[in-house]
């Protein structure tokens, strides 16, 4: 893919949604889509069906969904794997945009259990998320989730480092990834880190959670404001 492909793909904000007030507050401030999640400050999991029904009522934005097991309970892996399959064969029924997920093993991605997941919601594109960020060997990684047809999307902050550093590392990913995958920018994202990802990165999607909130809650000017950077309105 080259870089003048690349100017006619659009710039899109990824806003985090708990609730039906945050995905009402995402849309009224110009989201492009909605991650929905629940229980943010423990890095999310699987939300329940019926909010996500409750948000696909209340606006109009496509949605993507985690699906992610809450520790405890009692769950086992197969139990958790069960139920993700239960889930995620629900949500394909539901008609949204895609699923959110992440599995390793032995220091790498799990490409079997990632498939069998990515099974039960055929319809379904998927984001392999922050798990990402603890394989070692992100070229690898990146090859290996290339082989799973739906992911079409890998969320990364580019790890440690200073603010550049970070980019560049998130501009490699980005060139690897092409054209079969986008890099999502998303963890610690704030506008400053979006502007120059515009200007040095082919990244094109920016994915936010905290910096779009005040007060815990989604607020709609800090989502317009992030929106106008994404769109180089700031540049």
């Amino acid at each position: 893919m080259d870089a003048e492909a690349d100017k006619n793909k659009p710039y899109l904000l990824e806003v985090i949604a708990c609730s039906v007030e945050d995905a009402v507050n995402a849309e009224k401030g110009g989201a492009d889509r909605l991650e929905v999640i629940s229980d943010l400050e423990s890095g999310g999991y699987t939300p329940t069906l019926d909010l996500v029904r409750e948000i696909q009522s209340a606006v109009q934005l496509p949605l993507i969904v985690m699906l992610r097991e809450e520790e405890g309970y009692g769950l086992n892996e197969i139990t958790a794997v069960e139920r993700s399959c239960c889930i995620a064969d629900a949500l394909n029924k539901m008609q949204i945009q895609g699923v959110v997920l992440g599995f390793l093993r032995a220091g790498g991605i799990d490409v079997e259990l990632t498939r069998k997941i990515l099974a039960c919601a055929p319809d379904l594109e998927a984001t392999f998320h922050h798990a990402f960020e603890d394989v070692p060997d992100k070229t690898v990684a990146i090859e290996r989730l290339k082989s799973l047809k739906q992911i079409v999307r890998v969320l990364s902050h580019g790890g440690i480092g200073t603010r550049a550093e970070r980019a560049a590392r998130l501009g490699e990913y980005a060139e690897a990834a092409m054209p079969e995958i986008r890099i999502l920018a998303g963890g610690g994202i704030d506008l400053n880190m979006i502007e120059m990802l515009r200007r040095t990165t082919r990244i094109r999607e920016f994915h936010v959670g905290r910096a779009a909130r005040f007060e815990g809650k989604v607020d709609a000017e800090l989502v317009a404001a992030l929106a106008r950077g994404v769109r180089g309105l700031h540049a």
